[in-house]
């Protein structure tokens, strides 16, 4: 059994201070991933124990994007951004492991105003060339913050909702797109009509207290996986960031 945890900590110096290790501990997770770590290089030591190698990608920009990714078992490769180990705001991680690889992502968001909408949909193309190569040689585990509720039963009040940022055509097509080209969402797999899931929620007043979010973060996996998955969950109660981590099991 493989555990797989990943969280979108908004900043984890501000996340560790809100109880991140707590978390992390108890998750007792074989791969962690992060996205939107919001630091640089030396800006925090964080003892996870012996037990746990440490991967990083930084953004060129000071408290901006960021992945990460604490695993045991050492991977046999670890590849930085979406083509030519590039990435300069430092979406993506690629670990290689003897049976799957790994893709811890942040997809650009599209913005208020949708500005980086066209940048977001370029991005989505390479991203699901870069993805089916690797699902060529092995299974693919692709996880992370993908900035996109894809159905209407992803977020929760829909109909107010549709053409905004992260709930635009284009973007549910991509995630459409996506899952056609041979993957699964590993929570709707397990858990198809499950109403009132969700992983992000706005910081305005009383909003996650009701409930008001949206499911943007998700572990997406190569179809042939799909039968190893035995759990897909969402630990809402988890505070700390305004999004919360979501987990992933497979036999």
């Amino acid at each position: 059994m493989t555990k797989l945890v990943s969280w979108n900590v908004n900043g984890l110096r501000a996340c560790v201070g809100k109880g991140f290790i707590d978390y992390f501990q108890s998750a007792q997770a074989d791969i962690f991933c992060l996205q939107e770590t919001k630091l640089q290089e030396g800006q925090i030591d964080l003892d996870l124990g012996e037990a746990y190698h440490q991967y990083w990608n930084y953004a060129q920009k000071k408290g901006y994007s960021g992945t990460a990714v604490f695993t045991k078992e050492k991977p046999l490769s670890v590849w930085y951004g979406l083509e030519e180990n590039e990435e300069p705001e430092g979406r993506m991680l690629t670990l290689e492991f003897e049976t799957f690889y790994l893709v811890n992502v942040y997809t650009p968001n599209a913005k208020r105003d949708l500005s980086r909408l066209p940048y977001r949909l370029e991005w989505e193309s390479r991203f699901l060339e870069y993805v089916r190569k690797l699902d060529i040689n092995k299974p693919v585990v692709v996880c992370g913050d993908l900035n996109v509720a894809h159905a209407e039963i992803d977020i929760k009040n829909a109909k107010s909702n549709h053409g905004n940022s992260g709930f635009t055509a284009e973007e549910r097509s991509c995630m459409t797109s996506f899952l056609d080209a041979g993957f699964v969402d590993s929570f709707r797999h397990l858990h198809p009509e499950r109403t009132d899931s969700f992983s992000w929620w706005s910081y305005m007043a009383k909003v996650r207290e009701r409930n008001i979010g949206w499911r943007i973060d998700y572990f997406i996996v190569s179809n042939k996986l799909a039968s190893a998955i035995t759990a897909a969950g969402i630990d809402s109660s988890i505070m700390g960031s305004d999004h919360c981590p979501i987990t992933l099991e497979l036999a």
